[in-house]
């Protein structure tokens, strides 16, 4: 099993950093972009702007705005945002042949359904065989290079030995892991704890706060991993814990310079003001909430930050909540 020529659906920052490391992997690559006037202005410049600037894209990569012109590519890598991911593979649908895998590169839950990424692939392209990519990676360092380490999770083993020795590139190291629910339930959750460990920053509470938010909330994602039917053992990884402290940590996270601005007295709606892209935590934490009550998992992070972005709560009421619940044993 080996794949020549990869089609990366999304010219966002992680999309085109994604499209970088596949070049340089060796496989053709062909980026496809929603913007007509985007994909020339890549052709003619080597550049993406808007969405990552300063980097200058591999000479051998091509683009394209036609879904159609995917249907050659004998391995898909899809990277729009999570709640568009059902309308992104709808529209690829007719492109895609029986057989030809996609990676999802996307983390969330949908809006409305509750669903996971892979779910949403296997009713949009039944026929698709699934991997799921995720752990600590910006897209900036990514593109340039830098050494990254990510979780690769595909169900079949032949398949995901067969990508994770594909998509392997200098700079780019992916592990191998079988468990694709919790590859997933890791990263939906992450941009969520993201968001609340910016508040902690924006509020200037502490490094002490900051270790013990990023510590309970992993707590919280191992819950719902388990709950989703996942293996705790996959989140203590790149995909879970590799990938929240990365997220938490830094105000090159989207999600994280969102809840810096709530913390320094910003409101949801002047935090996103002229933000081209939104943080994924954003749109994914009322979908999170939901799944949380469905599932009757306690996970007040989570459900607190949803709240707080739902314009429900306040940033001092929502500290005030968690810290005074009642006191528990650390493992409960």
């Amino acid at each position: 099993m080996s794949f020549r020529t990869v089609g990366v659906i999304g010219a966002g920052a992680w999309g085109t950093a994604l499209a970088q490391v596949c070049v340089r992997a060796g496989l053709d690559t062909l980026l496809q972009a929603r913007e007509p006037a985007l994909v020339e202005a890549m052709r003619e410049t080597r550049l993406n702007e808007p969405y990552l600037p300063g980097v200058s894209l591999a000479p051998e990569m091509r683009f394209t705005a036609d879904m159609a012109d995917l249907s050659d590519c004998d391995l898909i890598l899809a990277v729009p945002p999570a709640q568009h991911m059902r309308a992104t593979l709808t529209a690829f649908a007719p492109a895609h042949r029986a057989g030809v895998p996609v990676v999802l590169c996307s983390k969330g839950v949908e809006r409305g359904s509750l669903k996971l990424m892979t779910e949403v692939l296997a009713e949009t392209l039944p026929d698709a065989p699934a991997a799921v990519l995720s752990g600590p990676s910006f897209a900036g360092e990514v593109s340039r290079g830098l050494p990254t380490a990510v979780t690769l999770a595909c169900a079949d083993a032949e398949l995901g030995e067969a990508l994770l020795n594909t998509l392997s590139a200098p700079g780019f190291r992916p592990y191998l892991a079988t468990d694709i629910v919790g590859a997933e339930a890791g990263g939906a959750l992450k941009n969520v704890l993201a968001i609340a460990c910016g508040v902690v920053e924006g509020r200037q509470l502490g490094r002490s706060a900051h270790a013990a938010l990023i510590t309970r909330g992993f707590a919280e994602m191992t819950r719902l991993c388990v709950a989703l039917g996942g293996e705790a053992e996959t989140v203590n990884g790149l995909c879970g814990l590799g990938d929240l402290v990365l997220t938490c940590s830094s105000p090159q996270s989207r999600n994280m310079s969102l809840g810096l601005a709530l913390g320094q007295g910003q409101t949801v709606q002047q935090a996103l003001a002229g933000k081209r892209t939104v943080a994924e935590g954003y749109e994914s934490a009322p979908a999170v909430r939901e799944l949380v009550g469905r599932l009757d998992i306690d996970m007040p992070i989570a459900t607190t930050t949803a709240a707080l972005l739902a314009g429900e709560t306040t940033v001092d009421a929502a500290i005030e909540a968690l810290l005074s619940r009642p006191l528990k044993a650390e493992r409960a």
